[in-house]
């Protein structure tokens, strides 16, 4: 192995573990010794990328500064992402793996949108069961305002989406963070009935899927 090509699995492998990842783990990663790791480490951050910590405590990839950073549409974007996991679906285990890393890299180098509410309320509304209003603006660019049951945040798609129970369509719904504004609680409980919704919507979600692979 070339130190060129050790070097980029490198930083695959920082992207990839959990962070702090230790010079242990990434030497077993990448099947080279710990005094390896500790030079590749230098080497890299002599190159432009940032990576946090130190022997002992472990590192952890902050940005990639060494590569440009990507401008897709967000058609683009849903495109690529749904092509790299029907792969991983229907791939080879080594095409499976390659589609893998390819979706991490992809999602190192995207911007993350920013959410345009207060998270932190929106967490608090979804732990206490509290139906929330909230207005919203769809890939549309159509604006409606919304009173939904929130049951969890979840990321896919390259941003941070709400999982609710939608009282204007009377049906489940996904909501991006950074598409929604203005949220405050509208002082009504759906308790205890979130666990039990949120199950639904998952098995739901399992079912088109399902639907979607064998079509």
């Amino acid at each position: 192995m070339t130190r060129t090509t050790r070097l980029f699995q490198l930083m695959q492998a920082l992207r990839t573990a959990p962070p702090p990842a230790t010079a242990a783990q990434l030497a077993d990663a990448l099947d080279v010794t710990p005094r390896t790791i500790y030079r590749d480490i230098e080497a890299l951050r002599g190159l432009g990328a940032v990576i946090d910590g130190a022997s002992g405590f472990g590192y952890t990839l902050i940005e990639d500064a060494a590569l440009p950073p990507l401008s897709f549409e967000e058609d683009e974007i849903e495109a690529l992402v749904l092509g790299l996991r029907e792969v991983q679906q229907v791939g080879d285990p080594v095409l499976a793996q390659a589609a893998q890393n390819a979706l991490t890299k992809l999602r190192a180098r995207l911007p993350m949108p920013e959410p345009g509410i207060d998270v932190e309320v929106l967490r608090r509304a979804t732990w206490e069961e509290r139906t929330i209003h909230f207005a919203y603006t769809d890939v549309e660019g159509r604006q409606t305002e919304r009173d939904v049951n929130p049951l969890t945040i979840v990321f896919m798609q390259a941003s941070h989406n709400l999982l609710a129970w939608c009282h204007l369509r009377q049906d489940f719904r996904a909501f991006r963070l950074d598409r929604m504004r203005i949220l405050r609680e509208t002082g009504a409980s759906f308790r205890p009935r979130r666990v039990p919704m949120l199950r639904d919507y998952l098995m739901k979600m399992r079912a088109e899927l399902e639907k979607y692979h064998s079509a």
